[in-house]
């Protein structure tokens, strides 16, 4: 999932996506600067718009879906 991930942020053109984790949580990464995915792949750091950061472990990400309303197929 790390891989997919890390594609979609060095996609270009970059769309915004969610990404849901198995605790019914989710993140949205609105651009590049949002989000980076550790070196191994091990771990997903998030940044918020209000400077939090959030942390996860690759394992709980269970889903990623790119916003539909910015995808154009």
């Amino acid at each position: 999932m790390t891989t997919d991930i890390r594609e979609k942020l060095h996609a270009s053109p970059f769309f915004p996506f969610t990404i849901y984790v198995a605790d019914d949580r989710e993140y949205r990464v609105a651009t590049p600067d949002h989000a980076q995915v550790s070196p191994k792949g091990g771990r997903v750091s998030i940044f918020t718009d209000d400077d939090r950061h959030v942390l996860l472990p690759a394992l709980l990400i269970s889903a990623i879906d790119i916003d539909s309303e910015n995808a154009t197929q």
